[in-house]
């Protein structure tokens, strides 16, 4: 009997080998389906709402929810109707570090710019091969580096959040990567500049651009302790493009350079 599957090692320090990338139609036909992919991964961003059981364990996924599932292990799908998903099945590097992946994930507002990725991937298939490998190697990062998930009091103070300082907080978390101004956060969040300075800091006990800091320096720490991600790339990930700034940002924030973070020294 195959172990229940709750996380997975995902090798990216080199680009995953591509065999095939589509749109899958189900739940025409049947509304259950079981596969097992020997030797392939499988990466898929659903747009509809059903269950999933992989290797023993039983997953509702949404729109929006991303899988990843590894060679070997078994999948049972559920559907409540015709169901629209986007795929890849791919190979890993056997070598190098291995990231830790939830197997279902929500990726919230990341899960537009992941279901972009697979579709160039679908574009460009099969003549360009490596493009698709580009595109399905930073869908795969995306993924990697998605919010961890809630835990029960984590979605409790989640759930009690003025709605303004959830919407902000969710734009934060999509856009890291990008230069991010307070009344560029508040216009996302459907408030003025100072209203959300004060609502944010009444409920997180930290300014906005606190906050902001915090999470992308939390992301940093994240990428350097568990993957093999380079550190320029780490740096602009996070939205400094500067490597100077990064280890000046790393020896302030985190009290140690990049590198020493990454040893564990």
């Amino acid at each position: 009997m195959i172990a229940r599957v709750e996380r997975v090692p995902l090798r990216l320090g080199e680009p995953p080998g591509p065999v095939n990338v589509g749109v899958g139609v189900h739940g025409v036909r049947s509304l259950h389906d079981v596969f097992r992919l020997p030797d392939l991964w499988q990466l898929h961003v659903y747009g509809y709402s059903a269950k999933l059981t992989i290797g023993g364990r039983s997953y509702p996924v949404h729109p929006g929810s991303v899988s990843l599932v590894p060679p070997g292990v078994e999948v049972r799908f559920d559907y409540t109707g015709r169901s629209e998903h986007l795929f890849a099945h791919f190979r890993t590097p056997s070598r190098g570090q291995a990231v830790s992946v939830p197997v279902v994930q929500d990726a919230g507002p990341a899960a537009a710019g992941l279901s972009e990725l697979l579709r160039s991937a679908i574009e460009a298939s099969p003549g360009a091969s490596p493009r698709v490998a580009a595109e399905v190697w930073t869908a795969l990062w995306r993924v990697a580096q998605l919010p961890e998930p809630a835990t029960s009091s984590t979605r409790h103070a989640a759930s009690a959040r003025h709605p303004a300082v959830a919407s902000a907080i969710a734009h934060i978390e999509a856009n890291l990567a990008q230069p991010l101004a307070v009344p560029e956060i508040a216009r996302a969040a459907g408030v003025s500049h100072n209203h959300l300075t004060r609502l944010f800091r009444a409920e997180t006990g930290v300014p906005v651009v606190g906050y902001i800091r915090q999470r992308r320096m939390a992301r940093a720490r994240h990428l350097l302790t568990a993957t093999t991600m380079s550190i320029p790339a780490i740096a602009a990930s996070i939205g400094i493009t500067d490597l100077q700034a990064f280890n000046k940002a790393c020896r302030r924030e985190l009290g140690r350079s990049p590198r020493a973070i990454r040893a564990g020294t």
